[in-house]
């Protein structure tokens, strides 16, 4: 290239971005390559007449080792002599783009973008159109910033670990203790932000055309973070086959086969003595064979040092731990490692340069999806721009989100609250540690500087109903210190009502920070019980923010507390979402994704312990609502509304038949009864699995408000069967009646999969017998009996 050519290319390359409405550059450009005197036409990982595969195996055998090995970290350097830039892998959108990674940045023109709820808020509306429409204005804010030089299009969220320990520091991110909720959430949050409309289905599912690229993670039996000095890098997690199949890596699974996802992410801990980044079994055998993967596995950051220094597994040299997870079927080192000693690896024989070429190829294919070589199909998304980020609709739609997820745990007939008239004003008394909260509302994941597009505060909203006295009470949520709980009584004097505003935030629950404790932090709940006990301050109404459960019984039970009010962490638009349904301008509807326990829950079991169900010889009682058999604070799937709805099954068939085939094999398992049965359960496996079990059921609004209703229905395993879960959740549906409105829902369940059990031995089993249906929890809960058969054809 000669000096003028390469000044033209300097300055082409550089008006791409130099412009607040440029767009993204892309690789296959003719006129770059003619500016670099190579004619585009002869190079075939250009030509979109060949397939992705073809194309990328091209551009790969074009490369020296050293130029692929330099290719294998977040932030790839590229390949200048074939037009190849560098590419920076890492950004995040757990709950909205974030500056998180070195693929994402804001500036003084785009300094940041609309801030959803945490997860774990979102998942509690129970909503999957909700979760797929947040990840779509997701997307259309991460592409926007795409074109503007501010971000790439590979995405390292969600975040979908089941919450199996209310200590967990991270149940914020994640879509709560239930696995199918999670595998939903996970399904609906990815096709939101990967989709592209007219697209969704392709003869190759490795060339359909990508929004942007998410990433489910961790993977997998990772909820372990730092707890009583055991962290995630030493941890190594015993795990039954039985619990891997049936809790953590079902999420997974559908994430991987029903959302399509374009990569996931392993996790730092061990899993049975193998860090699970150098587990063939985990990465290769099961996410690329079995589930089939369209896209590419990456590591946590740092994994591979983790793996040495923390794990020390099996003493591996740098080389060697390369070595290991490159065949074991990781893509992507989240660090240096693999562009460190990878080369060596190869030199010494330890690997062979054939891994990292298949490497290569997924990173490229995916690369190639997402439009980086040719631009999106038709030019989509070109046209996003700074209006399409913190755009009213997106900021309405955080509120919203915040709405639909907010629980109503308590209420003695005292919300929706409605004092004053004409002029009159009433007069409110905002106390606690989060009345006037702005980043504690917005978690973790969000934007570092802790810039909002805007905050909604909750003294600000409360103060559009009336006048505002306002008391912290407390200096953080630690709430070390109870000098400021009488000056927030004494505050509250005179009230029309007191509007408490506690929990947890960061500095309690977090990354790296595992709770030891279940109870309100400090003076917090002095400060409740203090008001409480006070004259003249009105109602108490207390409104938490936290992701885990607190055990809140004093004030739960306490006859001055009015109401109780769970608001997750709500995003930057909290507070007006919690206005609105303060003041009956929204009817909640949301339910808890996790169970909340009492607080000696944490004294019966330590946290370390991965098994789900009750192990009697150690007094442990089990995890989330399908084992656990105490007595909670508050249950999964617990929520009240300002209306009553009430239930009826109008179809259910009382027997299902399932065919099997000629040769099919029954599998014995274990009766509590002794009865011997010719016939006691089959192989899901080995099953058709056609027989559609149809439920139909009719909710109605028998109160006196217009409001949405969730709808739950599980399935509950014949009795006589050890081990099986107290009932697992195989359905839902969120639904809108106005008063007196009667709406049918039906729905259509596989008798396989929704009445399958997962045996001792890690086998998913039908068994056959008397199984159930409940619709709904506690008091108004109905339900069917259904007998399952089975028929030799």
């Amino acid at each position: 290239m000669t000096p003028f050519q390469l000044l033209s290319f300097l300055i082409f390359t550089l008006s791409t971005y130099s412009s607040v409405n440029a767009q993204p550059n892309i690789i296959c450009n003719s006129a770059k390559f003619q500016l670099m005197g190579t004619n585009m036409n002869s190079l075939p990982f250009c030509d979109q007449g060949l397939s992705y595969h073809v194309r990328a195996k091209d551009l790969v055998d074009r490369m020296t080792l050293q130029e692929k090995v330099a290719q294998l970290g977040d932030q790839a350097v590229g390949v200048e002599r074939l037009n190849l830039p560098g590419y920076q892998w890492w950004s995040e959108a757990l709950h909205g783009v974030s500056d998180v990674g070195h693929g994402t940045h804001f500036d003084n023109n785009i300094t940041a973008a609309t801030s959803f709820p945490t997860v774990i808020l979102s998942t509690a509306s129970f909503n999957e159109t909700l979760w797929k429409t947040i990840g779509e204005a997701v997307s259309n804010e991460a592409r926007a910033m795409h074109n503007l030089g501010l971000a790439g299009l590979t995405f390292w969220s969600p975040n979908i670990n089941v919450a199996r320990d209310p200590r967990w520091g991270r149940i914020l991110e994640t879509p709560g203790e239930d696995p199918f909720v999670v595998g939903r959430y996970a399904t609906n949050y990815v096709r939101g932000l990967q989709d592209v409309k007219g697209y969704l289905k392709t003869k190759d599912p490795n060339s359909r055309p990508l929004k942007v690229g998410a990433c489910c993670k961790h993977f997998a039996a990772y909820d372990v973070d730092n707890w009583k000095g055991i962290d995630r890098y030493h941890f190594d997690a015993r795990v039954t086959e039985r619990d891997m199949v049936e809790t953590f890596l079902l999420p997974f699974e559908m994430c991987v086969k029903e959302g399509d996802v374009a990569s996931v992410m392993c996790s730092y801990n061990r899993i049975n003595g193998i860090p699970t980044c150098a587990d063939p079994k985990l990465l290769n055998q099961t996410i690329r064979e079995r589930w089939n993967l369209h896209g590419y596995i990456a590591a946590d950051c740092d994994s591979i040092e983790v793996m040495i220094h923390g794990h020390k597994y099996h003493n591996d040299t740098p080389e060697e731990a390369v070595a290991q997870t490159l065949k074991a079927g990781l893509d992507l080192d989240c660090g240096s490692y693999y562009s460190d000693y990878a080369t060596a690896a190869v030199k010494e024989g330890l690997v062979k340069e054939e891994e990292i070429d298949h490497s290569l190829h997924n990173l490229y294919i995916v690369l190639m999806r997402l439009g980086w070589f040719d631009g999106t199909p038709g030019g989509a998304f070109t046209g996003l721009g700074k209006n399409d980020i913190c755009s009213p609709q997106n900021l309405e739609l955080s509120a919203d989100a915040a709405r639909q997820g907010i629980v109503l745990l308590k209420n003695n007939n005292t919300l929706p609250l409605s004092f004053g008239s004409g002029d009159q004003k009433s007069t409110f008394a905002v106390v606690g540690p989060h009345a006037n909260a702005t980043i504690a509302m917005i978690g973790n994941y969000a934007l570092q500087s802790g810039i909002a597009c805007h905050y909604s505060t909750p003294l600000d909203e409360i103060s559009a109903y009336g006048n505002v006295k306002y008391e912290p009470g407390c200096s953080n949520v630690k709430c070390e210190n109870g000098s400021g709980v009488p000056i927030a009584v004494q505050t509250a004097q005179g009230a029309d009502a007191t509007f408490v505003f506690v929990g947890l935030d960061l500095s309690v629950e977090a990354e790296s920070l595992d709770r030891i404790e279940l109870k309100f932090p400090g003076w917090q709940e002095a400060l409740i019980t203090e008001l409480a006990y006070a004259p003249n301050v009105g109602p108490i109404i207390v409104v938490i923010f936290s992701a885990g459960g607190i055990d809140i019984s004093t004030i739960k039970n306490h006859p001055r507390v009015s109401a109780i009010i769970w608001a997750g962490y709500p995003g930057a638009e909290g507070g007006r979402a919690i206005a609105d349904i303060i003041f009956g301008n929204y009817n909640p509807a949301g339910r808890l994704p996790i169970t909340w326990y009492p607080a000696d829950y944490v004294n019966k079991l330590p946290m370390t312990s991965m098994q789900l169900r009750p192990n009697p010889d150690l007094n442990y009682p089990g995890r989330t609502y399908k084992f656990y058999n105490g007595s909670t604070v508050y249950p999964f799937g617990y929520g009240l509304s300002y209306t009553n709805f009430t239930y009826t099954i109008q179809y259910a068939p009382t027997l299902v038949t399932i065919d099997l085939a000629k040769l099919q094999k029954c599998k014995q398992i274990e009766l509590l009864n002794g009865v011997n049965l010719d016939c006691p359960a089959v192989l899901v496996e080995d099953s058709k699995c056609r027989e559609i079990v149809k439920i139909v059921v009719r909710v109605r609004n028998t109160g006196q408000r217009d409001g949405a209703h969730v709808v739950l229905l599980y399935s509950v395993p014949p009795s006589n069967i050890a081990g099986t879960p107290i009932k697992r959740l195989v359905a839902f549906r969120r639904v809108f009646l106005r008063v007196g409105e009667v709406k049918t829902l039906s729905f259509k369940l596989n008798a396989c999969k929704s009445f399958s059990i997962i045996a001792d031995d890690a086998y998913e089993l039908l068994p056959t017998g008397e199984h159930s249906v409940v619709i709904g929890n506690g008091a108004d809960a109905v339900s069917t009996k259904i007998s399952m058969s089975f028929q030799f054809q």
